[in-house]
């Protein structure tokens, strides 16, 4: 698969965003897995997989699911580097293989097959630098460039409050709307004690 069109650098800082492939799982593990390889951790897969099947993997099980998820044909995200190093990652793939899908909570704004960016980390130490934003319009870029016709994302609508760092990660309706996404929908989520919101953005 080409990066041409899924590698982007953000216009305002150097960092660069590149899609999270095989020969890029090290600085997946880097970004989502835990010091003791045996340890139980989220690796980004709460909101990937069903409950049932999300606790089944336990220790390094998740880890190598992870390490599947980037050697297929679509990349399970986007990775965000400065220079060599990475600093960031970006869970975003198709509504339709995730639990959004089912949610009862985050409503379908319409029966497009639209793609969802549901996690956002950098890592401690870069923070303050923009590269969430970098982050989101990688993942943005990345969607376009495996054809889907809109991106969605649920982040907080903190109205400026300050977000829990523990949750910061589903991203606040600020985030979304610099990167040119629009309130679609009302949820009946809440991350950090705020309510969360659906944002979207057409690539069509």
């Amino acid at each position: 698969m080409s990066e041409t069109p899924a590698t982007s650098r953000h216009r305002d800082t150097a960092i660069e965003v590149r899609p999270a492939t095989a020969s890029r799982f090290d600085d997946v593990a880097t970004m989502l897995g835990p010091k003791n390889p045996d340890s139980t951790v989220c690796w980004c897969l709460s909101h990937r997989l069903d409950s049932r099947t999300s606790r089944s993997l336990l220790g390094a099980a998740r880890g190598a699911y992870v390490r599947e998820l980037c050697g297929r044909d679509v990349a399970p995200g986007v990775l965000a580097y400065d220079g060599d190093e990475v600093v960031g990652w970006a869970a975003v793939a198709p509504r339709s293989e995730l639990p959004f899908a089912r949610s009862t909570k985050i409503p379908h704004v319409d029966d497009l097959p639209v793609w969802s960016a549901w996690c956002i980390r950098v890592r401690p130490g870069h923070r303050g630098r923009g590269i969430s934003h970098a982050l989101l319009e990688g993942a943005v870029a990345y969607a376009r460039s495996q054809g889907a016709p809109a991106i969605e994302g649920y982040p907080v609508d903190n109205e400026g409050r300050k977000v829990d760092t523990t949750m910061a990660y589903v991203g606040t309706r600020a985030l979304f709307e610099r990167a040119g996404f629009t309130k679609a929908a009302d949820t009946t989520s809440v991350s950090g004690g705020f309510p969360r919101v659906v944002m979207r953005l057409s690539l069509l």
